[in-house]
This record gives C-alpha cells, structure tokens and sequence, in this order.
C-alpha cells in the first residue's frame, strides 16, 4: 500500500538494495568503476582534530583503535600475525602510524580476531608511554 510518503519509487527502492548487496556480503566496494568508490585519505591530509586514530597518539581508546583496524581488516585476515596483518593493511593503504604500530609487536604472536589486536596494540601504547 502506497501512503504517498515514499521519497523513491518502489523499483528504484528495489534497483538500490540490488545496487548495495556486493558491499554488504563483501564489506569491500564490488563496482566495477573505480571512480565511484570514495577516496582513501592520503598521508599528507591535514589532521582533523588528532588526526587519524592510531595506537600512537593521543587520545586514542580501545574502541578508537578498533574502529581503525576494522576500517581496513575484514574478518578473513584473522587469526595472524603481525606480519600477515601488515601485510594486510598495506594492501588496504591503511595509515602508515598503523602500520608502524603493528610493526612493534612480538612476532611471534598470534590474533585471533580484531578486538585481541586492538587490546595487544593499546597495552602496547601504554607501556611505551609509561
């Protein structure tokens, strides 16, 4: 039933939720034309308040570093280690402040998932700087 509230039409309702099902089964843009998929920022942005959230400045939290690492590692790039995640993130054109911080870590460890990473690199923060 129409109410006549609808801003689209039913078919370009339909067309668009067709439009979005590669990005969310994926978690990645799927188009074809690089041109539509937005812009990665670069290394020489300029800051915006702290700048992007990394484990080495402040102020960062355990959310805010997790919020970071999720914006570049999907759940296939987990359990590794630090190598196969730097690898990972370079690949994804992730901060090099992300990178340089999970270069810090032991190598010989391994993450199961993002929140054990986020935790590993905020300890991490928080013994250098103590």
């Amino acid at each position: 039933m129409q109410r006549g509230s609808d801003r689209l039409s039913v078919h370009r309702d339909d067309e668009m939720k067709h439009e979005l099902q590669g990005l969310l089964r994926s978690g990645h843009p799927t188009r074809s034309e690089e041109w539509h998929d937005p812009e990665p920022s670069a290394d020489d942005d300029p800051e915006v308040a702290f700048g992007p959230v990394t484990p080495g400045r402040a102020p960062t939290s355990l959310e805010a570093v997790r919020l970071e690492l999720a914006r570049f590692l999907s759940r296939g790039a987990f359990p590794a280690g630090p190598r196969e995640l730097v690898r990972a993130l370079d690949r994804r054109y992730a901060p090099d402040a992300l990178i340089e911080a999970l270069e810090r870590l032991p190598r010989q460890a391994r993450y199961p998932n993002l929140q054990e990473l986020a935790e590993a690199l905020t300890r991490a923060r928080e013994t250098e700087t103590a």
